[in-house]
C-alpha cells in the first residue's frame, strides 16, 4: 500500500501570510502527518503531493527526505488524478492539515480496505463534529445521519480508470484524530484544547 499526502494546496481558507501546512503543532503539521504514516509501518512508499502553489512546504519536505510528487496545483482532484494515474497499487489518502493523526488510527483505517471497492472515504458525523466545537462544509447523507469528510480515503487505484462517474463508498469513524483538520484560524486555535 501506498501512502499519499496532499500537500500541495494554496491554504486560502486560513488568511495566513504562509502555507498552512507549516503550522506548528510541537513540530510542523505536514511532518506530524508524514511521520504518523512512516510510524504506522503500513506502507511501502509515502508520497507528498506538493505544488507550486505550496514551495516552502516542498522545501521542509525535501530536507525531511520525504518523496515528492509535484503537480501543476490546478486543483485538489485534478491533482489526485494525475498521481493515481501514476500508480497501480492500494492507496490511502490523507490530507496534510491532520495535526492529531496518528500512527494508531492510520492502522484502524487501513483495516477498512475491501479491495473489490474503489473508492472508499472516512466520514465524521456532523454530531461529533459538533461535540468538538468543529465545524465543516460540504455536508453529505449516510447512514440516516449528517456526514463530513475526513480528508482520508482508502482506494484500488488499478480500479479508477477517471475519477468522474466513479462509485464512492462511505466508512463512519467518529474520531477526534480524523475529524481535526485544520480549515479556519479558529480550528487552529482549537487546537490547543484537543
Amino acid at each position: 500500500m501506498i501512502g499519499i499526502v496532499m500537500a500541495g494546496g494554496k491554504g486560502t481558507r486560513m488568511n495566513l501570510d504562509g502555507e498552512k501546512l507549516l503550522l506548528k503543532y510541537k513540530k510542523p503539521i505536514i511532518l506530524h502527518v508524514v511521520d504518523s504514516l512512516k510510524n504506522s509501518n503500513l506502507f511501502s512508499k509515502i508520497l507528498a503531493i506538493t505544488s507550486i502553489n505550496s514551495p516552502k512546504t516542498k522545501k521542509l519536505l525535501e530536507e525531511n527526505n520525504i518523496e515528492i510528487f509535484d503537480t501543476p496545483g490546478i486543483g485538489y482532484v485534478e491533482d489526485l488524478n494525475l498521481v493515481l494515474k501514476s500508480l497501480d497499487d492500494k492507496v490511502l489518502i490523507t490530507s496534510g492539515d491532520l495535526p492529531l493523526l496518528d500512527d494508531v488510527i492510520i492502522q484502524k483505517i487501513v483495516n477498512q480496505f475491501k479491495s473489490d471497492k474503489t473508492w472508499t472515504s472516512i466520514l465524521v458525523t456532523r454530531k461529533f463534529l459538533s461535540s468538538l466545537g468543529l465545524e465543516s462544509d460540504y455536508p453529505l447523507n449516510f447512514d440516516n445521519q449528517v456526514c463530513y469528510y475526513t480528508g482520508i480515503s482508502l482506494v484500488n487505484s488499478n480500479k479508477i480508470s477517471s475519477l468522474d462517474d466513479m462509485k464512492e463508498d462511505y466508512v463512519i469513524i467518529d474520531d477526534k484524530r480524523i475529524a481535526f483538520n485544520l480549515n479556519s484560524k479558529q480550528d487552529y486555535d482549537l487546537l490547543s484544547t484537543a
